[in-house]
């Protein structure tokens, strides 16, 4: 008789806009009929076993907002997609997954703020933990990868540093590492559960869909990348705006649009082999979207 966990073809997101728009087609890809809704744990559960789904996913909440879906699942008998609740909880309180992760043997960030450097991280409990590209976040509406002044043998270094702490965890899924870097010293600062919006960079630089991957392992599936093969090719930006009616993206080299359809929360993607490549078709995109003046002061905060 088999342990494996009963088979999932349907399942509620947790999710609305573009966060929402990318889980339906990562759902899509995988044969997965994706029902989109938002409200409190209890009601959202109540809504997934009346619309017959086998799980929920969380979509891109934060870890104290996952921990609340995954206890109601608990509860109800509903497969939870996303890190385990005692996970969660740690991830939310900070303070327990920075002991676990000194305890991993990772050096822990000072109080002292640094520039901070976030890398998502897929694992499938088997063994097997990849990192993908190191990312910051230049202010609330804008993500950048590679980092300038980050070199390619400390970006190696930061993700062997977060894959040995999450291997320790023992995880599966996507997460994101959050690492502090003051002078040539990083120190684990944070850990929050995947999704978290920034995949797309992944996605442009490496070629492998970090929100398609994570839904295949935690139905059961292994990792088919290996580190070695996720070689990162160019710069890339991401732009998370609110637009009007209106606005539409001609496309073009380069550039991407996701948007639900009658929603104007969106993210624009620009991808360039340099990253002037990558500035300009960034500011070619937002001046199509909102007009020279809006996208001058995008592009100069």
């Amino acid at each position: 008789m088999s342990g494996s966990p009963p088979a999932v073809s349907r399942l509620l997101v947790v999710a609305t806009g573009p966060g929402g728009l990318r889980l339906r087609q990562a759902c899509a890809e995988l044969g997965l009929t994706a029902i989109l809704a938002s409200g409190s744990a209890e009601a959202l559960v109540a809504r997934a076993l009346e619309a017959g789904c086998e799980a929920l996913h969380p979509g891109e909440g934060e870890a104290v907002e996952q921990l609340a879906l995954a206890e109601a699942c608990r509860r109800a008998g509903l497969r939870f997609l996303g890190s385990p609740a005692p996970l969660l909880a740690a991830m939310a309180e900070g303070g327990g997954m920075r002991r676990r992760m000194r305890e991993a043997g990772l050096p822990l960030a000072s109080a002292v703020a640094g520039r901070e450097v976030r890398m998502s991280l897929l694992a499938d409990g088997q063994g097997r933990v990849v990192y993908l590209a190191p990312r910051q976040r230049l202010h609330e509406a804008l993500s950048v990868a590679p980092l300038d002044w980050l070199t390619a043998e400390r970006s190696t270094y930061l993700g062997r540093l977060a894959g040995q702490g999450v291997a320790a965890l023992g995880l599966t899924g996507l997460v994101e590492v959050r690492f502090r870097v003051e002078g040539n010293r990083p120190g684990f600062a944070a850990m929050a559960p995947g999704p978290t919006g920034d995949e797309a960079l992944d996605e442009a630089l490496t070629g492998l869909d970090p929100v398609v991957e994570q839904l295949r392992v935690l139905l059961g599936g292994r990792l088919r990348e290996r580190q070695s093969r996720l070689a990162q090719h160019g710069h890339a930006r991401l732009w998370r705006l609110s637009l009007p009616p209106e606005a539409g993206l001609s496309g073009g080299p380069g550039l991407r649009l996701d948007r639900a359809r009658g929603e104007a929360s969106a993210r624009l993607l620009a991808w360039g082999r340099r990253a002037e490549e990558a500035r300009y078709r960034a500011w070619r995109g937002l001046v199509e979207l909102l007009g020279e003046a809006q996208a001058t002061r995008l592009t100069l905060i």
